[in-house]
């Protein structure tokens, strides 16, 4: 089924401008025997480097790039400060769409308090002109990941920070556009071209279409016939293609857009047409990449809400669990509470006891106790519950 597209929220994306105009010492002497146990249990509090080093890697998703901003003033100074503000708590908006779930939007009103300026961590030009009155500009706005998520899970705001794999997207025309294939073709893939690709939860990268790839064959993607999927594999090397093909109809001053391929989730088939002014391609064809990119982020991130049993399990914090850690020695303790840090998704970690052979550990993590059960069992640890205890070991 197509349906019309209306340009709602705009303004939440980092879009082209053409389409955002119209529209963030003390030292305490301890006997020898009880530093080992001690040094272990500061090690678990404080991340260890390589702790470190991955949640830096999965914080590309608090970027939000290429993003336009633009004021009016009676000054340029003025004009600067005005589009650097809102253009950062705009970028703000565009990241809570990013990682909050659809079906959890009505709680972004929760947030409207938040000013962006309190979480921002960087932010970089790509491009900039003023006059004496005018400030125009391209931004990069960097957010503090933790800032941020501490911020959701308090106000139980559901979010998804996880990159999906990459995919490649194949922007393509359908022959018989009245602009021509060239042109047209062109047009669509500057749309694409102008989003950020790299930071989104579903980053992408784009390729044009090959010669390989026949008219036939963008009719049964558009159909969404079978064996197309297979042809894309083996002309791009890749399982995961998606062809997003537009077909421009100038009399009917319609633009319909189709995907249809394999995305990180599965099969896709998505099919959507929009009101189009005439002569106006450019800017119909940026609102309908920036509803694509949309849609494979929707996508995402409802695989992962359903991975991990819905919506309210994913918010960040998760449900508080208390365990007790049992360890032969200090060097097995070390290598489990590694294990306990490298785990995604493990928050609040705090010590409330430790011996020479066991430590009582709390923490908080999504869908609980038997979610992270799982997750230990991936390391090689059996986590079971023990007459209402949950208790830790090294399974082998």
């Amino acid at each position: 089924m197509t349906t019309t597209a209306e340009p709602h929220h705009l303004a939440l994306f980092p879009v082209s401008r053409r389409l955002a105009a119209r529209l963030p010492s003390q030292r305490t002497i301890l006997d020898r025997a009880i530093w080992p146990v001690l040094l272990a249990v500061l090690a678990l509090v404080a991340p260890s480097t390589h702790s470190m080093s991955v949640a830096a890697g999965a914080d590309t998703v608090f970027t939000v790039s290429n993003y336009p901003v633009e004021a009016r003033a009676k000054d340029a100074v003025t004009a600067k400060d005005r589009a650097m503000t809102d253009g950062q708590q705009a970028a703000f908006r565009s990241l809570l769409k990013r990682i909050v779930p659809v079906t959890a939007y009505d709680r972004l009103k929760r947030l409207k308090g938040v000013k962006a300026v309190d979480l921002i961590d960087g932010v970089s030009v790509r491009s900039e002109s003023n006059s004496s009155t005018e400030y125009m500009a391209n931004l990069d706005f960097t957010f503090q990941p933790d800032g941020v998520r501490t911020i959701l899970r308090r106000e139980g705001v559901p979010y998804v920070d996880k990159q999906a794999p990459k995919i490649i997207l194949v922007p393509a025309v359908r022959e018989g556009a009245a602009s021509g294939p060239a042109s047209a073709s062109a047009s669509w893939s500057g749309s694409w071209k102008g989003l950020d690709l790299s930071n989104t939860l579903t980053p992408v990268t784009l390729e044009a279409l090959k010669p390989e790839i026949h008219a036939d064959t963008l009719k049964a993607l558009t159909d969404g016939s079978g064996g197309a999927d297979r042809v894309l594999a083996g002309e791009y090397k890749s399982d995961l293609v998606v062809v997003a093909i537009a077909e421009i109809d100038d009399a009917a001053k319609r633009l319909t857009v189709t995907m249809s391929g394999q995305d990180s989730v599965g099969f896709i088939n998505w099919k959507r047409a929009y009101r189009m002014a005439p002569g106006d391609h450019a800017y119909t064809m940026d609102l309908a990449a920036v509803v694509g990119l949309g849609v494979l982020e929707g996508r995402w991130k409802a695989t992962q809400a359903a991975s991990r049993g819905g919506v309210d399990q994913i918010t960040g914090g998760g449900a508080p669990v208390r365990i007790i850690v049992e360890f032969a020695s200090i060097r097995e303790w070390n290598e489990m509470r590694g294990h306990l840090l490298e785990t995604r998704d493990v928050e609040d970690v705090r010590i409330d006891g430790v011996s020479a052979r066991s430590a009582d550990v709390s923490l908080s993590y999504p869908g609980g106790a038997e979610q992270l059960a799982d997750a230990m069992a991936s390391k090689g640890l059996a986590l079971k519950n023990e007459a209402g205890t949950w208790v830790l070991r090294g399974r082998f």
